[in-house]
């Protein structure tokens, strides 16, 4: 079983920029998809981003397009989510997992599992 930490949250104002970082430990990502989802109060989970581990093919919600950038490390068992020229409503909770099967394409919540506790990301206007 993969354990998931996110890191980087934080309080930032618009446009600025952050980084988050979510770390596997325990059985790794190899083959498998790794993505962000967001939720806020009052709002469902939301996608966000996601790559495929092994491949490198990335997806993205149209909302970030642009703006977000997920990139993995494999030496490091790190995913990251670049997020740059940030907004109001880009303020949520993220939160990374894991897909409950290898080399899953785009980012419908039901096919990841093992979710990390996640990080708060506050953004001022």
């Amino acid at each position: 079983q993969v354990q998931l930490v996110e890191s980087g949250g934080g309080l930032v104002q618009a446009g600025d920029s952050l980084r988050l970082s979510c770390a596997a430990s325990g059985r790794t990502f190899t083959t498998y998809t790794v993505g962000w989802f967001r939720q806020s109060p009052g709002k469902e989970r939301e996608f966000v981003a996601a790559i495929n581990y092994s491949g490198g093919n990335e997806y993205y919600a149209d909302s970030v397009k642009g703006r977000f950038t997920i990139s993995r490390d494999t030496a490091k068992n790190t995913v990251y989510l670049q997020m740059n020229s940030l907004k109001p409503e880009d303020a949520a909770v993220y939160y990374c997992a894991r897909s409950v099967r290898p080399n899953v394409s785009g980012g419908s919540a039901k096919d990841f599992g093992s979710w990390g506790q996640g990080t708060k990301v506050t953004v001022s206007s």
